[in-house]
């Protein structure tokens, strides 16, 4: 299994992923407008869950979004439940006031 990688198109739109052998295997759909970094969606193929995979893309998008000093707008389902289960863990990152303009 490869090193997580992110790819963004000119729009800041793009995909923190994880390939294995060439096949993706696991991604977390995102898109970034500074100050906020939005979550939309995070899947992994059905034969790699339960391997901790979800949990290494979200580590990996908090670690960024602190390295880049923005806030985490959680419209991934997965995503906003791991910060309501461990604020205090993602308190620093989490755009809780968040509403949809």
């Amino acid at each position: 299994m490869e090193e997580i990688q992110l790819k963004l198109n000119e729009h800041s739109r793009g995909t923190f992923f994880i390939e294995d052998g060439g096949k993706r295997i696991a991604e977390m759909d995102i898109g970034i407008d500074a100050p906020n970094i939005t979550v939309f969606h995070t899947g992994v193929e059905p034969e790699f869950e339960g391997r901790g995979i979800a949990k290494k893309l979200l580590e990996n998008l908090v670690q960024y979004a602190r390295e880049h000093n923005l806030k985490v707008i959680a419209l991934c389902k997965y995503v906003f439940v791991q910060f309501s289960r461990h604020p205090d863990e993602y308190q620093d990152v989490w755009n809780k006031n968040w509403k949809e303009e």
